[in-house]
């Protein structure tokens, strides 16, 4: 398996994602060698759904690092991603992980679903 890193990072994650991200690894005792998978999949009710998990690294991933978070994205979603911010919002109305996408031209109500 060819290991592909880059040093320009396509996402970003807000300091609070990056708490959240890294709680949620220790408290489900994700193993070593898994990072933070970003990406995109066909559906939802705008066309494309976000993909955020912990995963091993693939083939056609790309991966960099946030704040010592080993992050991975198959090279074909950056087209999709590249820019895109994930945040952490702990409110009344809303708790859990935000995506601010520059790319998406529609967006739905519960913001986890897009279209490009």
């Amino acid at each position: 398996m060819t290991e592909t890193t880059t040093t320009v990072q396509p996402i970003k994650l807000t300091p609070g994602a990056v708490t959240q991200l890294k709680r949620i690894m220790s408290e489900q005792q994700v193993p070593d060698g898994y990072g933070l998978r970003v990406g995109v999949k066909g559906g939802g009710c705008s066309g494309f759904s976000y993909i955020l998990g912990f995963d091993v690294l693939k083939e056609k991933d790309q991966q960099f690092e946030i704040e010592g978070l080993p992050v991975y994205m198959e090279k074909a979603h950056s087209l999709y991603l590249l820019g895109m911010e994930i945040d952490w919002v702990d409110g009344l109305e809303n708790r859990g992980f935000t995506f601010n996408n520059p790319n998406a031209t529609e967006s739905c109500g519960c913001g986890t679903s897009f279209s490009a």
